[in-house]
């Protein structure tokens, strides 16, 4: 039972989590976005419900890395591990040729370059949130997201913690059940969770050219930190099309068995007519009784997407 709990725990925390003001790397959507103005959304025909109805029947960013199946691309990781004074003591670098040869997905290191305290001794990874993190966005060992369709979460009472974690990142704002002490606290555009927070809308230009609307969930600064799990979640939709093209979450929660904090992000652009996952990047830290702190940022980079 103890075991079990304490997966939980680490499956749930190892994303989640952020660092403590570290400069590591910045995640937030909203600096790729020039904001043009804040706007009154009746007078573009739109209310704040239209957003929340968007967020929860999208399929779009999740299906956006089932797409890579269909191309080649290279794919660059950085990964810093930190010792509890927030200096780096691990680094991972991969650059990674993904391709299909005679329809197997095929991967190739073109670089790859590890240094300090990476890895324990039998060759598996010394931070749980690297794993996690590796499983999630399948760019070091294996090439998950080229198998199945299935969105996060439907695998019912049997999916693994793993697919909650997907859950929480491709699909937030549903209730995610059996996760200890937070799982009704995902749940935030449920009528128990509204009230802690305000809705913020504007516009601007990601990329340069895209006119997108940009819509931030946020705590209310009157709100107690355990009344809610997520901060702000920020998520940014093409204007003509409301495609979602980046999502930011910011996530913090602490009581007497865990403690985590996380800021992460997940740009999208459009290639060849198909949205594509471009940049990923998180920084955190996250402690549990008895288990070793752990302290990492990622910065994922996907580029030269071509149509295999």
């Amino acid at each position: 039972m103890k075991k079990i709990f304490l997966i939980l725990i680490l499956t749930t925390a190892s994303l989640f989590v952020k660092a403590q003001q570290i400069n590591r790397f910045n995640p937030d959507t909203i600096r790729t976005i020039v904001i043009d103005s804040l706007v009154d959304i009746r007078s573009h025909k739109l209310n704040a419900q239209d957003f929340i109805d968007a967020v929860l029947a999208d399929t779009g960013f999740y299906q956006a890395f089932q797409n890579m199946k269909k191309f080649g691309f290279t794919a660059e990781n950085r990964i810093f591990t930190y010792d509890n004074k927030n200096k780096v003591n691990g680094r991972i670098y991969r650059k990674i040729l993904h391709s299909d040869a005679a329809g197997k997905h095929k991967i190739e290191y073109v670089a790859k370059k590890d240094s300090g305290d990476v890895y324990k001794k039998n060759g598996k990874y010394q931070l749980y949130t690297v794993e996690m993190f590796d499983f999630i966005f399948m760019n070091a060992y294996n090439s998950d997201f080229t198998k199945g369709d299935a969105l996060p979460g439907s695998g019912g009472k049997n999916e693994s913690y793993k697919s909650k974690l997907k859950t929480l990142i491709f699909t937030p704002g549903r209730k995610v059940s059996g996760i200890p002490f937070i799982s009704s606290k995902t749940e935030i555009f449920g009528s128990d969770m509204r009230q802690y927070y305000y809705y913020e809308f504007a516009r601007g230009k990601y990329l340069d050219t895209i006119p997108v609307y940009r819509f931030k969930v946020r705590c209310k600064p009157s709100t107690s930190d355990s009344d809610t799990m997520i901060k702000e979640m920020t998520t940014i939709f093409d204007e003509r099309t409301f495609q979602i093209l980046g999502r930011y979450i910011d996530m913090k929660f602490s009581n007497m068995f865990f403690d985590f904090n996380v800021q992460m992000n997940i740009e999208l652009n459009n290639f060849d007519g198909e949205p594509l996952p471009t940049k990923i990047t998180y920084q955190g830290n996250w402690n549990i009784p008895f288990h070793k702190e752990e302290r990492a940022s990622f910065l994922i980079v996907h580029k030269d997407y071509k149509r295999e």
